[in-house]
């Protein structure tokens, strides 16, 4: 049996799984100068510890456990595996990772941490700041915020109380704990260096926190919390080409998690809302020819949905978006990070540019559809089942629908349609999500060719 670790990276974006193994580094740093314990009049120095004496017993490390079943590639040789005796069965593997957790529920016993903390375990183990190992039960988890929710069965348990991050200010005071390398509960401290951080390839929808509190591997779901002690963010991610801390570090909005716990405990799962627009990036000649200046700001509106929010709310083809509620629109992908991170059923308020005049609307955001079934759009994609693409690969810059199933021996099948296959366009026009594959296969009467990503390869399926 082998153990590895699983350290996971994004294009320099490095989120934050400690392995178990420390290996031999050194922990190389200038000596602390020494500090007097009290000035001339005999009073105490200012200090953190009382705050974090009711912080540290709501952070709690977890520690995963996957067992992966590999196959030595020897035993497929009849000859080898007699002559060397190798065993004509899988070998199991367990890979073991650790991370660090908030308690935000001490009654129910919950405890927020990131997805890809616990992604895969088959068991998952809390670790109390008190010493107590207990078993957790996975609630649910969301890999496009990077959230997930376990619970604990256990008294005397200390929550931390979560604060209104609307409040948080560039600048603020924010204290990070968590268990970097596996060493044990650590405290580091600094400022909020900026908010509302987003465009970090491959992790999701985002609306980061950035601060440069010392954040390491095993930081993974920790606290950042104000000088009040309230939790202002899950610590997710640090950037760093290197992969050690230099300063750059994530944290998911507690406001974020919030809503992100609250769908998961009632529905299992997290609903997500669509305005029914698929918008462009403004380039030099459309800024140019709609008047927009030098520095354009927004997203064009190449389409709207007939009956969606966006059409409902008066949005037109042409408008150029400027702001979602109260964030910048600053390109297409603001967009649909913004949509996706706003709860279903919430009034927006939405700014565009018409005719040079900026204009504010009303919209409700609608549920997203999860997945269409081929049958129902075309009768050449019967037996397919299609969904959304995991938003970790639209980061990436690859846009369309998934194929999530296809019936044995059905239409889509012997046309060539694999299980898996993204399908980014019909024709000439490239697919932007769901809602474009229903008015793209509505508009496709003739022949329908998909263009299609396979792996590492890309073509083309003719449905007939």
């Amino acid at each position: 049996m082998h153990i590895t670790p699983s350290p996971k990276r994004l294009l320099g974006v490095t989120l934050l799984i400690g392995s178990l193994g420390l290996g031999s580094f050194g922990l190389v740093g200038p000596a602390p100068a020494a500090l007097p314990t009290a000035d001339a009049a005999g009073t105490p120095l200012p200090s953190l510890a009382p705050m974090l004496e009711r912080v540290t017993p709501a952070v709690v490390n977890i520690h995963s456990k996957q067992v992966q079943r590999v196959r030595n590639p020897l035993a497929d040789d009849p000859f080898l595996r007699h002559f060397f005796g190798i065993p004509d069965m899988p070998q199991e593997r367990v890979q073991q990772s650790l991370g660090s957790g908030v308690i935000v529920d001490a009654e129910s016993g919950l405890v927020l941490t990131n997805n890809h903390v616990i992604e895969g375990a088959d068991d998952i183990s809390v670790t109390l700041a008190d010493g107590r190992t207990l078993e957790a039960e996975l609630v649910g988890s969301d890999p496009d915020t990077d959230v997930a929710l376990v619970r604990v069965n256990a008294d005397n348990l200390t929550a931390l109380p979560l604060a209104d991050t609307k409040l948080l200010r560039v600048g603020d005071f924010v204290v990070a704990v968590g268990n970097p390398f596996g060493l044990g509960q650590t405290v580091t401290s600094g400022i909020v260096s900026a908010l509302g951080r987003n465009g970090l390839r491959g992790l999701g929808y985002q609306n980061f926190i950035q601060t440069d509190a010392s954040i390491n591997p095993g930081n993974s779901g920790g606290a950042l919390v104000n000088l009040r002690g309230e939790l202002v963010g899950i610590n997710s991610a640090i950037f760093s080409p290197s992969g050690g801390n230099i300063g750059i570090g994530f944290a998911i909005p507690a406001s974020l998690a919030r809503e992100v716990m609250r769908q998961l405990l009632a529905y299992g799962e997290v609903r997500r809302g669509s305005l029914g627009v698929v918008a462009q990036d403004i380039t030099p000649e459309l800024a140019s020819a709609l008047a927009l200046g030098r520095q354009p700001r927004g997203a064009l509106v190449a389409r709207v949905d007939p009956g969606s929010p966006a059409a409902q709310a008066g949005v037109r083809v042409g408008d150029v978006i400027t702001q979602l509620e109260d964030q910048p629109v600053l390109d297409r992908a603001a967009v649909h990070n913004i949509e996706g991170l706003l709860p279903v059923g919430k009034p927006i308020r939405i700014a565009v540019n018409r005719d040079g005049k900026t204009l504010n609307l009303k919209a409700v955001l609608k549920a997203r559809p999860k997945e269409l079934v081929g049958d129902d759009l075309d009768p050449r994609l019967g037996g397919a089942v299609f969904a959304e693409i995991p938003e970790r690969l639209r980061q990436n810059g690859i846009t369309g629908v998934v194929v999530s199933k296809v019936e044995s021996g059905s239409r889509a099948e012997l046309n060539g349609m694999r299980a898996g296959d993204v399908v980014t366009g019909i024709g000439r026009r490239k697919l932007d999500g769901l809602s474009s594959l229903q008015s793209l296969a509505d508009a496709t009467p003739r022949e329908m060719v998909l263009q299609v990503v396979r792996g590492r390869r890309s073509g083309v399926l003719v449905m007939r």
